[in-house]
């Protein structure tokens, strides 16, 4: 017979060693065996190789990595989870990482590295630094580690897991307690690979999803925040595998940003009602403020959604107050089972991620955008110095909080295979299974209780029990039945072998009295689900009727009222006050008078201790209006103190503040200021003369648009002469009178007295090739005389139209 390997830690603490010794004969080590391993190996081959009782057929324990991906992205971290459905247990176990077809006994053959989540169930083993053990043996349902997966070209890896329970060790090369991942393809990088299945349920589940929130001063006292800590509303929603709200590796959507940076979920509701045919059940929850409070002031939060065979996975995230961008959540949780079932409970410890679009390293740091984007990330104890979570020696981060998902209903007809809770195992248990008793003979029982009632009250399948005791156990290495034995069975006058026997649903809701006032009559109905296989009638009764009074003391001076509404919040926030409820008039009397039932009730209530709660506050204002009217702005409530000087100081803070988003500011256009006029165009008769200005910023946002930037204007010099000859002697005139003109110009000295002036520049090229452009030139002083009193002595430019012909 061939045996698997499993892992044993032992220890020398007087604890381990009462494990170990009965652990010792069932694992059955031998020396030879021992010997047969190289001294230079480490422990980590000797785990590999220990020898010990196997049990054959075992479904109670499971090896899970969060979102069940096929494909690992190197440098990745992954959730991993090693459970055990109840009513099992397990005392200690080992947990590693190998490449594929790797024997273990190298260091080169383990891949990634793990990290511990909490210390007080897990560490390294001291002699196989890469194996994940217990800390300490003792019973334990459920534990949980990180995996940080391998670099790139590691290729497929096996996750192992060994558990012990009592004297049964469950080997890691057995199916439920091995994973395989492989690596991801390049060409998918960018977003976590997280392959889902097909889902094989029937019908829809019902969930009720519980937060419980952990982030206190307490458990995390580097500089906590102790004003507005918070945990803002909860957003998400049950959806099919084709939508993703968010996940680790991908990048966050303007909701997800919104949600992260401001606490706001209206934008990630709208995106999630978008996806209408993907999304079955979107899921919300109130704020919590502040973020943690004892259960007994405040109940958690918690929201009920449904899942059915397209929409099986669920998301939410909700963030952690204040802080740059970091929330948590749950990604793709897929409710649905291997066997065509419904999850029956999904219990989660959270720990916050980073969405990527802000900066911050701490609490309260300021608005520090991260450009461009970076991917969604769990954060860790060694992301930054100044962190609220640092450790320099990469500790693992506490829980912030822990996420409860409880099934709470099936509807319709369910088609898993395989039975996943003690009703479905009940249901499916023949009666001549139960009929051989296979109690030990070291085992001593008291006698067999009476069996109960049936639990169902109609021909539907029920379950009955009876229970004994166990007064002795005189081989402890020989287990003892459980003391509790379930029957099938059915209500009264139903028989499985009666092929007379009509199937019947419930009993439907009692209707209203037939009289509003006084003794009247009610009744019910219930319908014929199957009718009997022999083709009889069914003589059940398929309606009831009983007695019902309303309002006994009826004359014409009574009213008939409505039933009483909840309790009113107690009056006071600590110590004795009181709670009112009310109720209003549903019929006024018969003789027109006066109702004098009595229209609301009070009792006293008791809050926490007054000592506990020095200061009595007033509820929160509204929000006030956001500080701007365009793009990021604060906005700010408060909140006033209504106790007594003589209760003791109040730390409590009065006013908070948060940021606030509304739609980015206009623009308008900017530009320069006009150029000078240029010179005429034409030279005799009609022309024109232009000036132009530059755009210095584009209209953004819906800004106000550019005006014009060229302008236009009439010029006129002389008339144009017709005949050509006196009209080449007018030019010639012309062209003699500009040379002379510049000739004096370029003697400036006798023009500006106290100055003499450099010749005209030549003109700069045009602005423009068409449409209008303009040309310039410059005369620079080339001397001034000491002894000069004006002070018309400046540079001088000059500005004439060019290129004027259309584009």
């Amino acid at each position: 017979m061939r045996l698997s390997p499993a892992p044993l830690r032992l220890s020398r603490s007087p604890a381990l060693l009462a494990l170990a010794l009965p652990l010792a004969v069932a694992l059955a080590f031998s020396d030879e065996t021992l010997d047969k391993v190289s001294k230079s190996e480490g422990y980590c081959s000797r785990i590999l190789r220990a020898q010990g009782t196997r049990r054959e057929g075992y479904t109670e324990f499971s090896l899970r990595v969060e979102g069940d991906p096929d494909f690992y992205k190197p440098g990745t971290s992954y959730r991993v989870t090693l459970s055990a459905a109840t009513p099992s247990y397990f005392r200690g176990f080992t947990l590693i990482a190998l490449k594929e077809n790797r024997e273990g006994d190298k260091e080169e053959d383990h891949a990634g590295t793990f990290q511990i989540i909490d210390e007080e169930e897990t560490q390294f083993m001291s002699n196989c630094p890469v194996a994940v053990t217990e800390s300490t043996p003792r019973r334990r349902t459920r534990i949980q580690v990180f995996w940080i997966a391998p670099p790139a070209g590691t290729g497929c890896v096996i996750l192992k897991a060994s558990i012990v329970q009592k004297r049964i060790i469950y080997f890691q090369d057995e199916g439920s307690l091995t994973k395989k991942l492989c690596e991801q393809d390049s060409t998918f990088d960018g977003v976590t690979d997280k392959p889902i299945l097909d889902c094989c349920a029937c019908g829809t589940a019902k969930y009720r999803l519980t937060f419980y929130g952990n982030w206190s001063e307490k458990t995390h006292p580097k500089d906590y925040p102790r004003r507005a800590n918070h945990w803002s509303a909860i957003i998400g929603g049950s959806h099919s595998k084709n939508y993703v709200l968010w996940e680790y590796g991908g990048y966050a959507s303007e909701g997800v940003k919104q949600v992260a940076e401001l606490g706001s979920p209206v934008k990630m509701e709208e995106e999630i009602r978008q996806q209408s045919d993907e999304v079955l059940t979107v899921i919300k929850a109130k704020a919590q403020w502040p973020a943690w409070q004892p259960l007994n002031v405040r109940a958690a939060p918690s929201a009920e959604f449904s899942v059915d065979r397209t929409r099986h996975l669920m998301s939410f995230l909700t963030m952690m107050g204040p802080s740059p961008d970091w929330n948590v959540g749950l990604s793709a949780e897929d409710l649905c089972t291997k066997d065509c079932g419904w999850v029956q409970k999904v219990v989660q410890d959270l720990i916050p991620w980073d969405a990527g679009t802000d900066s911050g390293v701490t609490y309260e740091s300021p608005n520090k955008p991260t450009i461009p984007q970076e991917k969604i990330r769990p954060l860790t104890s060694l992301d930054h110095p100044q962190s609220p979570f640092y450790d320099p020696e990469g500790g693992s981060i506490t829980q912030v909080a822990r996420v409860v998902i409880e099934r709470i209903a099936r509807k319709g007809e369910q088609c898993n295979i395989v039975p996943d809770n003690v009703d479905d195992i009940v249901a499916d248990l023949a009666p001549e299974e139960k009929d051989e008793d296979d109690t030990p003979e070291t085992c001593i029982y008291s006698n067999w209780s009476p069996w109960s009632a049936c639990s169902s009250s109609t021909c539907d399948k029920g379950k009955r029990m009876r229970q004994r005791m166990l007064k002795a156990q005189l081989d402890l290495s020989v287990p003892c039945p459980d003391t509790q034995d379930f029957q099938p069975c059915m209500g009264p006058g139903c028989s499985d072998e009666d092929g007379s026997t009509c199937t019947m649903s419930e009993w439907i809701t009692w209707s209203p009295c037939s009289i509003s006032c006084g003794m009247g009559m009610r009744s019910r109905e219930r319908y014929v689900k199957q009718f009997p296989e022999d083709g009889s009638v069914c003589t059940l009764p398929t309606e009831e009727t009983e007695k019902c009074t309303v309002n006994e003391e009826c004359s014409p001076s009574s009213c008939l009222m409505t039933e009483w509404g909840e309790w009113d919040e107690c009056s006071a926030t600590c110590g004795m006050g009181m709670k009112k409820r009310h109720r209003m008039v549903k019929m006024s009397p018969a003789d027109g008078s006066t109702c004098k039932a009595e229209m609301s009730q009070a009792e006293k209530c008791m809050m926490p201790e007054c000592h506990t709660i020095p200061c009595l506050l007033s509820p929160w204002s509204e929000w006030s209006d956001c500080s701007v009217t365009c793009g990021k702005g604060m906005r700010t409530r408060q909140r006033m103190l209504k106790s007594l000087a003589e209760l003791g100081d109040c730390n409590e803070e009065l006013e908070q503040v948060e940021k606030c988003m509304l739609p980015e500011c206009p623009i308008d256009c900017e530009l320069t200021e006009w150029s000078q006029w240029s010179e005429c165009n034409k030279s005799c008769g009609k022309g024109h003369m232009i000036r132009t200005r530059m755009i210095q910023m584009e209209p953004q946002f819906g800004g106000a648009p550019c005006p014009e930037t060229v302008q236009r204007k009439k010029c006129r010099i002389r008339k144009c002469f017709r005949n050509q000859s006196i009209q080449k002697l007018r030019w010639r005139e012309a062209r003699e009178s500009r040379r002379s003109e510049q000739l004096r110009e370029e003697s400036d000295g006798e023009q500006f007295p106290g100055c003499r002036m450099r010749p005209w520049t030549a003109w700069s090229e045009c602005t423009k090739l068409c449409g209008g452009g303009i040309q310039e030139r410059y005369m620079t002083v080339k001397k001034r005389f000491k002894s000069s009193q004006f002070t018309s002595c400046k540079d001088k430019k000059e500005i004439r139209a060019c290129s004027v012909h259309p584009c």
